[in-house]
């Protein structure tokens, strides 16, 4: 598709899983995008917000909610949630 500049401009643009790096593809109907808003401190919305895309597979592992806790304490969204099990 081309703008009136002249330049492309693509339709689709790939997603990849925030938790194992992977593009999500069209057709990948079990894939689902989570955006966690950002909060002040007195707890109100800031406007701001941290995108993450878990795919289908992940999902289909049931792993989406200890990914979800994994990824959300690394970015510092969540504290004392997540540990590392063997």
């Amino acid at each position: 598709m081309n703008r009136d500049q002249g330049f492309s401009v693509d339709s689709f643009v790939p997603r990849k899983c925030s938790a194992t790096n992977r593009l999500v593809s069209a057709k990948d109907h079990a894939a689902i995008q989570i955006n966690i808003g950002g909060v002040d401190q007195s707890g109100r919305y800031d406007g701001t917000y941290r995108t993450y895309i878990i795919s289908g597979k992940v999902r289909a592992c049931a792993e989406s909610d200890d990914t979800l806790n994994r990824l959300a304490t690394r970015d510092g969204e969540l504290k004392n949630v997540w540990s590392y099990q063997r």
